[in-house]
């Protein structure tokens, strides 16, 4: 586990599991029709139960696909997070991908901000059936977190990284590192 620190908001890269985590919301990799049917998508939908697919399916009927760098918010179903911030991240070579990815993370803190939270907890956007390259996603992440944290004002006091391998681990701890 690696941890930084920028003004009150801790960072932290961790091996974990992100649908057990205990922040106030985690964010879901979703692809634009909040369609929970593969990697980390589908484990947070199926951890989270129905609600997480059926408020999904009535947002997307009512206000049409999530464009690519944009989120949604659903509840957390049966999570011990409050809510899921579905942040739609871009398929590695659809073009402007580093922008969309930026935005895809960058816009899931403001979700939090608005949402009042304390606590967060990403995955890896992109880098897995999406293809973006970890080390280029993890790159990203930081620059986009400590843009975040220094232009905004944020009551945010922890954004986890959460990963599922030792290996993406590994890189993302080794890109903090560097960043910091």
């Amino acid at each position: 586990m690696e941890v930084q620190k920028i003004g009150n908001t801790k960072i932290v890269v961790d091996l974990c599991d992100i649908t057990k985590e205990k922040t106030d919301a985690i964010v879901n990799a979703a692809n634009s029709h909040l369609a929970h049917g593969g990697g980390v998508a589908l484990a947070i939908s199926r951890a989270g139960g129905a609600t997480i697919n059926e408020e999904s399916k009535r947002y997307v009927k009512e206000h049409g696909p999530v464009p690519t760098g944009e989120v949604t918010t659903t509840s957390g179903g049966n999570l011990k997070s409050h809510y899921v911030i579905h942040a739609v991240g871009p398929i590695w070579g659809e073009g402007s991908e580093e922008e969309k990815l930026s935005s895809a993370f960058y816009n899931s803190l403001v979700k939090a901000d608005e949402l009042d939270i304390k606590s967060i907890a990403f995955p890896a956007i992109s880098s897995g059936i999406y293809g973006f390259p970890k080390d280029k996603c993890a790159s990203i992440f930081f620059k986009t977190i400590k843009l975040y944290l220094e232009e905004e004002k944020t009551d945010l006091k922890l954004i986890r990284m959460c990963l599922y391998s030792k290996e993406d681990c590994e890189i993302f701890e080794k890109i903090m590192k560097e960043e910091f």
